[in-house]
């Protein structure tokens, strides 16, 4: 995803211009939690909003940091974030594809375990860094902070706790190689996300 710089023209963000900034911010998310769900064989609405939850969380505390780093170093962030996103969604990715194919021979998929809290942050923080980035661009227009990170974070909230049910029914139709599935998902977005910046 293409992070944006909200600079120039009228430097008073509207609502609407914020609303849409914070679904966009959240598609990363919602692919990542599809990939979550599509583990689960049944995935529950608990912890489908857990998993919202932690991603909401984190989404919105990383465009105030990319805010405050905005102030003071703006080109650190925008030159680095698409190598940190493709690293740690790549990553990732690669672990789940091993651990699919480790567990082929040991698990029936009728029993999937659900992802340690550890590589659900990670995958967050991963598809976070996007509104890290933007949070460096707001912090060049008059836009309160703390409602940006609030709508992009609900918005994240929303998409992800989707995305999780979403995945799950998919995962019925994949089976056990849903695992392996959800890998390559996360290493597509992590090129996409490198891609998206390197053009």
């Amino acid at each position: 995803m293409e992070s944006l710089s909200l600079t120039g023209g009228n430097n008073i963000m509207n609502t609407l211009a914020l609303i849409l900034i914070a679904f966009a911010m959240s598609t990363d998310a919602f692919a990542a939690a599809i990939t979550k769900g599509v583990k689960i064989k049944k995935t529950s609405l608990t912890y489908a909003l857990k998993l919202g939850l932690i991603f909401g969380v984190i989404e919105s505390i990383t465009p105030v940091i990319g805010w405050f780093i905005g102030r003071s170093a703006s080109t650190y962030v925008e030159s680095w974030d698409h190598w940190i996103a493709m690293f740690l969604l790549c990553g990732l990715g690669i672990h789940m594809i091993y651990e699919s194919v480790k567990n082929t021979e040991e698990n029936d998929y009728s029993e999937p375990k659900k992802q340690s809290l550890a590589l659900i942050v990670l995958t967050a923080i991963g598809t976070s860094i996007d509104a890290m980035a933007v949070g460096v661009g707001l912090a060049f227009v008059d836009v309160r902070i703390e409602i940006a990170a609030l709508l992009i974070g609900s918005a994240t909230f929303i998409m992800v706790t989707i995305g999780v049910i979403l995945g799950g029914v998919l995962g019925k139709f994949i089976g056990k190689r849903a695992e392996t599935f959800g890998g390559v998902v996360l290493i597509a977005v992590g090129i996409w996300v490198f891609y998206e910046h390197a053009v």
